[in-house]
């Protein structure tokens, strides 16, 4: 019998592997407690693409395997998390029986032919709605699940610096931290960063699409990369060579724009490197004229709530 797939979207992160680790265990606990009738499937977790080393490191900490690789829906049933937007999802996604959507992000654009479980809360990580759900269920979190959805938390929200960052992100932190383990919620979080920190041995394909995500503006085609790291002094060497990328990939895929974040995470800013066909996008969206190829957002640290709203509004 097939599986049901938990699957995150494409150029998976820390929250989009771990949460579909965590609620492909909640989901199957629940089948065992009766809570969900007439299931008999396993919920299998579940990516689209390689791990990022931030991802790595917590999965191996945490003593997990990567998730089965899986980019194409046609004839299965998947729960989504993470993502809501056909960009994101698997391919043929149309062809999949959606049985369920957990989400932090706005509401996108996949539709279903029947009613499903959807759910949709403003927090900074799907991570944090999962552990709600734990509680909701009345399923108890095993001490090696709370360790990566914390992980998840603390990569989605920047160690809370970021403002996607809500008051339930930072409890559902602190009770995942007992239940792992992790006495200093801050010392694991830099450990994260630093391997997230990693750029050595990788192509600038590799780096552009490490954190990347795909958008419809308006009807231009736009995608917005981030990397986060503690030092904007590492990339140095290769921003050059990712501005070069930006540009292939731009003409092959057809954008409009392709945006990419390289976000200090100890300066809590962002320089945005820009390859677009209508420069004066960015003074629309941010207030700031383009500086030769980018320009800096102070404050900025957030895709999500930081980049994406803006950008979509100048589209418009």
């Amino acid at each position: 019998m097939s599986p049901i797939y938990v699957v995150g979207h494409k150029n998976p992160d820390t929250d989009s592997i771990c949460s579909a680790i965590a609620y492909a265990y909640l989901r199957n606990k629940m089948v065992e407690a009766g809570k969900i009738k007439g299931v008999t499937e396993e919920a299998v977790p579940a990516r689209q693409g390689d791990l990022n080393p931030e991802t790595e490191f917590v999965l191996q900490k945490f003593g997990f395997d990567a998730p089965e690789l899986v980019t194409d829906g046609e004839g299965k049933k998947v729960i989504l998390v993470d993502h809501s937007e056909k960009a994101q999802s698997l391919d043929n996604i149309e062809k999949a029986e959606i049985i369920a959507i957990i989400d932090h992000h706005k509401i996108g654009d996949i539709t279903t032919p029947n009613p499903i479980t959807f759910i949709n809360m403003p927090t900074g990580c799907t991570a944090s709605i999962i552990k709600k759900l734990f509680e909701y269920c009345e399923i108890e979190i095993p001490q090696n699940i709370a360790g990566i959805m914390l992980a998840a938390i603390l990569s989605d929200t920047v160690a809370f610096k970021s403002v996607t960052t809500t008051e339930k992100d930072k409890q559902a932190a602190e009770d995942l931290a007992k239940i792992a383990g992790i006495d200093d919620m801050m010392a694991f979080a830099m450990e994260m960063f630093k391997a997230k920190s990693d750029v050595s041995g990788k192509s600038p394909r590799d780096l552009l699409f490490r954190d990347y995500k795909d958008f419809d503006m308006s009807g231009n085609k736009v995608g917005v990369g981030q990397i986060e790291v503690v030092s904007l002094d590492l990339l140095a060497d290769v921003k050059d060579a990712l501005y070069e990328e930006m540009k292939k990939v731009k003409e092959e895929g057809g954008y409009h724009s392709i945006f990419l974040m390289l976000t200090d995470i100890m300066k809590e800013g962002t320089e945005l490197l820009v390859v677009t066909d209508d420069p004066s996008i960015v003074e629309k969206a941010f207030g700031k004229k383009l500086e030769g190829r980018s320009v800096w957002l102070d404050g900025v640290m957030s895709r999500k709530k930081q980049v994406v709203p803006p950008l979509e509004k100048a589209f418009a």
